[in-house]
């Protein structure tokens, strides 16, 4: 995560002149979700130069259950060197040292720094004996008392008072006195400069103040262009091309994906961050999902910085504890994830996302600290859709926002105004009438993304049995589910029979349609063949939904 505050700082800096200078600590410790992130961010870090970021790598040698060596022989160091960091290795438990170590780290000028403490597990503890309680993995979690040493003993062998255990001594009172006073008089300095430079740059502090309280520039999405029949990730690719000239305080990246996942459309009017130049706003990631997504929540937590991240969404899978994080963080990311059903194709089945949005619309499920869907899940029907669709989560400032994007082209939806947007703009409420029918309809349809094409043409075949149709897309059940009752009831009416249509588990509709309601899904991983066939084989066609809802009609009648 400090990566990523480090590039937002530098992006900030490049484009609003060096203000001071500065260094970003993150920490990490033996192994962990931690290793499995600096992986990524050590190797990013390195190849970029942050030469602002100081890692601290705690080696005590011992995890929960095991000692490291149980597990691995890997050499720190020698990793991190060869990712151009320079590295300090220090006795962790020696003061000066550490002084020393943050000394030079701070004045380093051509790279990251690593400093790894080596350092004791437990450090002066002893057991109920007086024998040395160190080095034990029982105290990794637990106290010490419970993990088989003396509390009393211990205390009193580190210099402590067992009369007042949590007794502050003098010389501790008279050296925080000291460094509060000194931070106080820092701070005071940076005040000084930073209204010195604000006179002087009116326009400049102006912007950065606008980039942090979250305003927006006024875009005109209605006049935004998009080819007929577009794939979504292509209509995302449009918007994303007028955010990059518009949206100064935007920063996308991809998982070495960009010409797939659509994010050149961004790229295509500025230029990724290189070693030396962080001018640009794009940030080729690589093959690091989860790395990717914890750089964006870093630049999330640092403020001023949009930042969007892009990568197939079976790949979504790497990232979910990042993701999982955002939410429980409410920090408001935005994920483009495409390539969203079987319909990859060729691609295969381990590119094929079946469960996936059963998984992420969960989130919308779940409520975060403040009482509101920890995600903003969105699965556009149309290029139209996806322009609205971008729209709430540029606006989105409470939750992560996820947009699930098609690989394929999507037939545009009908609009009886012959005004597309003026209809799509109902998307905004999460699930909305897309083709409706005079009086009470006989069976309402409803999906999200592609499916909804489909919905339409199958419901030509059904009207030419008189029957009376309605259609529903729904990007966003949780916002759906916001709605209030009277407007959830006017697209989803009670009493009347509700099919579902979904690339996904049949689950994923199942809270739309009801307990009595029927869902056409996917029961299986994807198959290696081109969409079409797959859409043939898997009964994705205007025909099968034209006998399955007649068959579900028949039997409901019964």
């Amino acid at each position: 995560m400090a990566v990523g505050a480090a590039i937002a700082d530098r992006f900030l800096a490049a484009r609003f002149g060096e203000l001071f200078s500065h260094k970003t600590f993150t920490f990490i410790s033996d192994g962990g979700i931690q290793e499995e992130i600096s992986q990524g961010a050590g190797r990013l870090a390195g190849f970029l130069g942050l030469k602002n970021l100081i890692m601290f790598y705690d080696s005590n040698d011992i995890q929960l259950s095991t000692e490291t060596k149980a597990v691995t022989i890997e050499d720190t160091a020698m990793k991190y060197r060869s990712w151009g960091w320079e590295v300090i290795v220090i006795d962790g438990n020696d003061q000066e040292e550490i002084r020393k170590a943050l000394e030079a780290a701070v004045i380093s000028k051509d790279s990251p720094v690593i400093i790894i403490g080596k350092t004791i597990m437990g450090k002066g503890l002893l057991d109920s004996e007086g024998k040395s309680f160190e080095r034990k993995t029982s105290t990794h979690g637990m106290p010490v008392s419970e993990a088989g040493g003396s509390y009393e003993k211990s205390l009193v062998n580190l210099g402590g008072d067992i009369s007042d255990p949590f007794k502050v001594f003098e010389d501790v009172k008279e050296l925080y006195t000291s460094v509060l006073a000194e931070k106080r008089k820092y701070v005071a300095e940076w005040k000084k400069k930073k209204s010195e430079w604000t006179a002087s740059n009116m326009d400049l502090d102006r912007r950065l103040r606008s980039f942090y309280s979250g305003e927006l520039p006024s875009i005109d999405y209605k006049a935004i262009r998009q080819k007929e029949g577009s794939a979504t990730r292509a209509a995302s690719a449009a918007v994303l091309g007028i955010y990059a000239q518009k949206v100064e305080n935007m920063i996308v990246a991809s998982a070495d994906l960009a010409n797939s996942d659509k994010t050149d459309g961004f790229l295509k009017y500025t230029r990724p961050f290189t070693r030396g130049d962080f001018t640009g706003a794009f940030l080729h990631a690589g093959v690091s999902e989860l790395t990717m997504a914890a750089i964006m929540n870093g630049m999330a937590l640092h403020g001023g910085v949009i930042p969007v991240c892009g990568t197939f969404f079976v790949f979504s899978d790497y990232m979910k504890p990042a993701v999982r994080l955002a939410c429980l963080m409410e920090l408001p990311v935005k994920y483009i994830w495409t390539h969203d059903a079987f319909r990859v194709g060729e691609d295969g089945p381990t590119h094929q996302p079946v469960e996936q949005e059963a998984q992420i619309r969960l989130m919308e499920h779940l409520k975060n600290h403040s009482g509101n869907n920890s995600m903003l899940v969105l699965r556009p029907a149309d290029a139209t859709e996806t322009t609205l669709a971008w729209k709430m989560a540029l606006e989105n400032r409470k939750t992560p926002t996820a947009l699930i994007l098609s690989r394929q082209n999507i037939k545009d939806l009908p609009s009886d105004k012959n005004d597309r947007y003026s209809d799509a703009i109902n998307s905004v409420k999460g699930a909305y009438i897309v083709q409706d029918c005079e009086g009470e309809p006989d069976v309402i349809l409803v999906a999200s993304g592609s499916e909804v094409a489909t919905l339409v043409e199958g419901a030509v075949l059904l009207r030419e049995d008189n029957l009376k149709i309605r259609i529903i897309s729904a990007p966003s059940e949780g916002l759906f589910r916001n709605q209030p009752e009277e407007y959830r009831k006017s697209v989803i009416s009670d009493n009347i029979p509700v099919f579902g249509l979904t690339a996904g588990l049949p689950v994923t509709l199942r809270g739309l349609v009801g307990a009595k309601g029927r869902v056409w899904g996917v029961n299986s991983f994807g198959y290696s063949a081109p969409y079409k066939v797959l859409d043939e084989k898997f009964g994705f066609t205007a025909e099968n939904v034209y006998h399955q809802v007649s068959d579900y009609l028949a039997q409901n009648k019964r």
